[in-house]
């Protein structure tokens, strides 16, 4: 059959930062024909997050090329943890966490993968499926045999865990097991190729080993970097820890705020590797973002992208709006228009304090509020010569006089006041 990719995989991952290494004759291989190619999803929380866009960045661009992608998730390997880049032996999941994290990851894969694509379509796989039927005496006599103790203890994975303290016979037997993954994927499926992270080098050439002496087979690797920021630190994390794809986890307005706060340097880096737009669009990006970084455009660029993709239009828009109003000239109306989820979510992190409703209802002198109940402000005399000089509001309404009462009309869905103090400080005041 003849096929012709629809474009150089090889040469895209190349000029998107993405390609690490790879196996001689992959190049070939998937110029030539259309290649059935796998990636594997370790199952240790109910969410994704940034860092695996980069798998999903792989698979996404391979079936663009023309090819079929294949995301396996793993519920016998994620019983075992992978010891690749970690520095001591994972916790355990129970086998109703692990399965509740399946389902949970599996539906995340279908928003970025086209299942239904005639030619191409992807699949979803657990190699639970076919590992828990098989016996661990069975597992060590077909598999185990054709790999010596030396080529796995060459590993980088595993040397750096012996030097740091050694390592489970459970975790020493994980490359075995990812190992046969690449097996039973290329014996049931056609699959010839592996893709992860630089790290998973080492799993994913065992699997290849494996193929070539269990089947006489040939099978391909590519590998991307581990993405790190400018600074060297890990990409994907924030203050509040990692940044999911879970909107109950991180909302879109925090998810969008991650991509919006982006180094300079970063965004030309994190523009190509995540933006499925066509290589020119990109690069009249970055060409445009050189000549005016102060007005932040590739930042906008990417994080309305991410944004609408992980999330929805309808999410990216609320979150624009929610940034207009805490950052940027967003008036009472627009803060008023606020979903409680978007108006929660922008509020995170703001000092708080709480007032009981009662207090409210009967209404209360502004300048007690701020004072005494929420202390904004270390004294009256303070309160007044702000709100003299026009700097103060409360959710965007201006107060200039010191007599003024507020009460439970003032507040945002019916449970929040936004005091605002000059131009770029927020406090709130949250009714209970």
């Amino acid at each position: 059959m003849n096929f012709k990719a629809n474009f150089d995989f090889i040469e895209e991952l190349q000029w998107r930062g993405l390609l690490h290494d790879s196996f001689p004759g992959t190049q070939e291989l998937l110029n030539k024909e259309k290649v059935t190619g796998y990636i594997g999803f370790d199952p240790t929380a109910d969410s994704l997050h940034i860092g695996n866009m980069v798998p999903i960045m792989l698979l996404t661009l391979f079936q663009r090329a023309g090819h079929k992608p294949i995301a396996l998730v793993g519920g016998a390997t994620g019983m075992v943890g992978d010891p690749s880049g970690k520095s001591s032996e994972r916790q355990l999941l129970s086998d109703e966490s692990l399965q509740h994290n399946l389902n949970a990851q599996k539906l995340q894969l279908q928003k970025f993968l086209d299942f239904s694509h005639e030619s191409n379509a992807a699949e979803l796989v657990n190699n639970a499926d076919w590992f828990k039927p098989f016996g661990f005496l069975e597992f060590i006599r077909d598999v185990g045999k054709h790999i010596t103790v030396s080529y796995m203890m060459s590993k980088d994975s595993v040397k750096n865990r012996l030097e740091s303290g050694g390592l489970s016979f459970t975790e020493f037997s994980y490359q075995l097991v990812q190992g046969y993954d690449f097996v039973h994927l290329y014996k049931n499926l056609g699959c010839k190729l592996q893709m992860g992270g630089s790290d998973q080098w080492g799993n994913i050439t065992t699997g290849t080993e494996l193929i070539r002496r269990m089947e006489g087979g040939e099978a391909f690797a590519i590998t991307a970097p581990l993405v790190t920021k400018s600074d060297g630190t890990k990409f994907g994390k924030s203050e509040g820890g990692n940044i999911w794809l879970d909107p109950l986890k991180t909302s879109p307005f925090r998810f969008y705020q991650f991509w919006l706060n982006i180094s300079d340097e970063d965004a030309v880096k994190f523009v190509k590797i995540y933006s499925l737009q066509s290589r020119e669009i990109i690069e009249n990006a970055i060409q445009n973002h050189h000549s005016n970084e102060h007005l932040r455009g590739l930042q906008r660029f990417l994080a309305e992208e991410m944004t609408v993709r992980v999330h929805s239009q309808a999410d990216f828009e609320s979150a624009v709006k929610a940034t207009n109003v805490f950052f940027g000239n967003g008036s009472a109306e627009d803060l008023a228009s606020l979903d409680l989820k978007t108006l929660e979510s922008s509020l995170d992190g703001l000092e708080k304090w709480h007032i009981q409703k009662d207090i409210l209802e009967g209404g209360l002198g502004v300048l007690d509020l701020v004072t005494q109940y929420a202390t904004v402000f270390p004294s009256k005399a303070e309160a007044k010569k702000l709100m003299a000089s026009n700097g103060f509001a409360i959710n965007k309404q201006k107060i200039t006089d010191v007599s003024s009462v507020v009460n439970m009309n003032h507040a945002l869905l019916n449970k929040y006041l936004i005091v605002q103090k000059g131009k770029k400080q927020y406090f709130v005041i949250e009714i209970v």
